[in-house]
């Protein structure tokens, strides 16, 4: 259960829809690192999202 609120806080947080309720919370927690690590790689995979998204629309732009 832990990681699932991990998951959903850094999520929340990334959208920037947190409630303050849980920003609170969060920031209490005894431990950050779960926090951390969840945040890297999001935003690990998210960076690679957009490369793979812009490798496959590029050439189809320039076959035009």
């Amino acid at each position: 259960m832990r990681w699932l609120s991990v998951m959903q806080s850094v999520l929340a947080a990334m959208f920037g829809v947190q409630s303050d309720a849980k920003r609170h919370q969060d920031f209490t927690a005894p431990h950050p690192l779960p926090y951390i690590i969840f945040g890297i790689i999001l935003v690990v995979l998210f960076v690679l999202g957009l490369v793979y998204l812009v490798q496959l629309v590029l050439p189809n732009s320039l076959e035009q």
